[in-house]
């Protein structure tokens, strides 16, 4: 990384590059049903990408990205469990929808798991 940046923001900008990474493999996972094995292989080159600029500098990140998926699934599903209703206009739309808890209570583990390792390391290991 250029010396234009302090070393603080080169260690959590290496880590929001690798959280990146771990929404995409997390992301490729819960949609492997559909579009998911094009998510991970693209998952695959951003990591070669990101281990080439920042090494494994900020890899805890990859905990934290692994969280947010995680934690959109719960947004989606912020009105369950059950059924779900909205209307737009003259149209109605139901869906069933999860519980959204267990979601939110992994999610946020990770993603606070990830910041809790990133804080724990040494400043000088990146």
């Amino acid at each position: 990384m250029a010396g234009s940046v302090s070393p603080r923001f080169a260690r959590w900008l290496a880590f929001a590059g690798w959280a990146l990474v771990g929404a995409g493999y997390a992301f490729g996972v819960l949609s492997l049903m559909s579009i998911g094995v094009f998510v991970l292989a693209g998952s695959v080159v951003l990591t070669l990408l990101v281990r080439r600029a920042w090494g494994r500098g900020g890899i805890a990140g990859l905990v934290s990205g692994l969280g947010l998926p995680v934690l959109y699934v719960a947004y989606l599903n912020r009105g369950g469990p059950g059924w779900v209703c909205t209307t737009s206009g003259p149209a109605m739309s139901c869906t069933d929808a999860w519980n959204p808890w267990p979601w939110l209570a992994v999610g946020v583990a990770f993603v606070a798991g990830g910041i809790a390792l990133q804080l724990r390391r040494p400043a000088a290991a990146g």
